[in-house]
């Protein structure tokens, strides 16, 4: 029995298929973690989407930013992207139980001396207050007030954690942080505009995972998110997304022993 934890899909099947095979994935023992971005602007989110939900619960999946954009976009709270490639989900006759599913993942799963999230985590998130956080905001996701979130969800506003954080304010700020955070100040400022190399960070900011002291340190943090990062290990993390769809590779990491395995993928998510 092995449990691999897997990078950024964006709805790259093939390549998927090529990586469990890498792996000899065995669906009756092993397990699959996802960190998120199951879907979008590769070609085949739908099949990725159906073969992840019906591994049951062979498959851990937390929701990435673009997971909860084909949500978004589904109830009508926001509009497709030109780069989107959403609409053989939306048209699907599964949709409503795909849909369904999708919104009832987690933001962040917990196990062993591992956590595993999209994006990141605020310096000063203890794992159990992280977890107590990703709890509240997956009560609301997959609750009958969900639409009136959506409304809600999207702004940069508050980029920072405090305890007295209320309603929607509270909660768009617990979703940034999982799903969209690469980088903050040392006190925990979220910038969002940044999606390139450590060397063109802008001044006074650092990776959310390099920030002296977090109150994560001590459990390894899984994420996602960050391709010109690619797969990288440190004190206290491993990210995952290697860039698939931009024709680098997946990766999928073994928790039981940390070892890395990847494949190409030269021709993106084709």
């Amino acid at each position: 029995m092995a449990t691999y934890a897997i990078g950024d899909l964006q709805g790259c099947f093939d390549p998927l298929r090529r990586l469990l095979d890498h792996i000899r994935f065995d669906p009756s023992c092993d397990r699959l973690w996802f960190v998120g971005d199951l879907v979008n602007r590769g070609p085949a989110s739908l099949e990725v989407l159906r073969f992840v939900r019906d591994l049951g619960d062979r498959a851990v999946v937390t929701l990435g930013n673009h997971d909860l954009h084909l949500l978004v976009v589904a109830e009508g709270f926001a509009k497709r992207h030109p780069d989107d490639t959403l609409g053989g989900i939306l048209e699907a006759p599964d949709r409503d139980e795909l849909l369904a599913w999708l919104r009832s993942r987690a933001l962040m799963h917990v196990e062993g001396d591992f956590a595993m999230v999209h994006a990141g985590l605020l310096p000063q998130w203890t794992i159990p207050e992280a977890a107590a956080l990703a709890a509240e905001a997956e009560a609301v996701l997959a609750g009958d007030g969900h639409r009136e979130f959506f409304r809600h969800m999207y702004g940069n506003k508050p980029n920072r954690w405090h305890a007295g954080l209320e309603g929607w304010d509270r909660l768009r700020v617990v979703i940034n942080a999982f799903t969209r955070m690469r980088i903050c100040t040392p006190d925990g400022a979220m910038e969002f505009r940044h999606k390139g190399e450590l060397a063109d960070i802008p001044d006074g900011y650092l990776p959310w995972f390099d920030v002296p002291g977090r109150a994560s340190l001590g459990t390894t943090v899984v994420f996602g998110h960050w391709s010109a990062l690619g797969c990288r290990t440190g004190e206290g993390y491993v990210s995952l997304d290697s860039g698939c769809l931009w024709g680098r590779a997946l990766t999928a990491l073994r928790l039981e022993d940390r070892r890395v395995f990847q494949i190409a993928c030269p021709d993106g998510g084709g």
